[in-house]
Formats: C-alpha cells, structure tokens, sequence
C-alpha cells in the first residue's frame, strides 16, 4: 500500500444562489438558462469554500464543503475528515504521511494556527505528518489544481449553484476518463477568524525543520 502522499488547497470560494457560472451546458433550443443579472452575494444563502485533498497514490479527490470561513483549523479539519473517510481504510498499514501544499491560504507555512493544528492532528491520528509547502509563485506546481480543481470547474461549468447541495452532488459526480474519483461531504461547523495560539502551546509542538529550506519542510511526531 506504501505511505500516503496528498496534495491540499482550498479551491475558489463561490457564492451560492442562481448565479452565472462561466462555460457551457447542452440546454434545449431556445432554452436559456435563466439567472440573476448581478453577482452580490446574498447573505442568507452565503459562500461555500471548498477544501480539497487529493491522494496521489490513488487518484482519489475527497472534498469538504465549508459553509464558515477558510481558516488553518478548518484545513487541518478537512485532512481529519479525509482519513477517516478514506485514507484510514485504504492505508491501514500507514506509519506517516506526507503533505504537499502552497505557501499561502490557510496551510501558509508562516501559519503558526495551521502548524498547531497539524501538530495536534499527527497526534490524533498517529502518524508521523510531513509538510512541504511549495516556494511563492508556483503553486501551479501543486497537483491538487490541475489533478482535481479543474475537472470540477469543468463539471459544473454553466451551472449555477443555486444551493449548498446542488455544488455537494457537482463535486461529488466529478470522473475522468484515467479513473479520478471524488468524495464530497459538507461541514457546517464555524471557524474563528484570527484564532491564535499561546506561546506555550506553540513551543510544546514536536517540530523538526528540515534543511535546505526549512520554512518550507518539516514535519510533527505523534
């Protein structure tokens, strides 16, 4: 089975009502699809921020849907649910597992929340968690955007996502002819903005910075 190996991001946030979603659908002649003429975001409707994680092993895309905000807490959330729902099962040998992430968003590697939370999250699941942030300016590098991201944006392109569920089934029922796979869930729980975390509890982290560029590579012992 060997260890597992996930590439993460939060994809674009996207406001949820009968909006205009770029691309095109196959509609009856004559029969346009019918939105809104503006894209304000309507408060009792909200944004959903999708945080994705992709399994290189085996092209696998797990998907959880956030109704709050896009916050290292919530990233570290979306890695949890992950396991339990697929990697746990399917690497059930795993001794560690290796992070691939941009430099920014809520897995920036200058996050001492994200780097708190993983710390606490090698410990609940037992593993040994690498990290491994890619330098500024290359996140296209990041297999997550062009392995999962994109195909989803195709999948749901000229469909407005009128509603939490309506994106949930959009995600969810992503294929590709080489085998992709998507697993989505939604998370309704609230994320704290600008959370922090003690100097005490930020010290305590088991945290072993690896050179040559150690703001960038590291990793937490259970």
């Amino acid at each position: 089975m060997g260890e597992p190996v996930i590439s993460v991001d939060t994809k674009k946030k996207e406001n949820i009502g009968n909006f205009k979603n770029l691309g095109q659908e196959y509609r009856r002649s004559k029969d346009p699809r019918k939105v809104l003429d503006h894209d304000f975001p309507i408060k009792e409707l909200g944004k959903i921020s999708p945080y994705g994680v992709y399994n290189l092993n085996h092209n696998v895309g797990f998907v959880n849907v956030g109704t709050s905000h896009d916050t290292a807490e919530f990233a570290a959330e979306s890695i949890y649910r992950w396991w339990k729902t697929v990697g746990e099962r399917s690497f059930s040998d795993a001794t560690k597992l290796m992070i691939t992430c941009d430099c920014g968003g809520s897995n920036g590697n200058r996050l001492r929340l994200w780097k708190y939370q993983i710390s606490q999250l090698a410990c609940q699941l037992g593993l040994e968690i690498h990290v491994c942030h890619f330098p500024p300016g290359t996140s296209k590098w990041n297999k997550i955007e062009h392995r999962l991201f994109c195909y989803i944006s195709k999948n749901w392109q000229g469909k407005p996502l009128i509603d939490v569920e309506t994106a949930i089934d959009l995600i969810g029922s992503t294929t590709t002819k080489t085998g992709l796979k998507v697993i989505c869930q939604r998370d309704d729980a609230v994320y704290e903005l600008s959370k922090k975390v003690s100097e005490e509890d930020f010290e305590a982290i088991k945290i072993t910075k690896l050179e040559p560029f150690p703001s960038w590579n590291y990793y937490f012992e259970p």
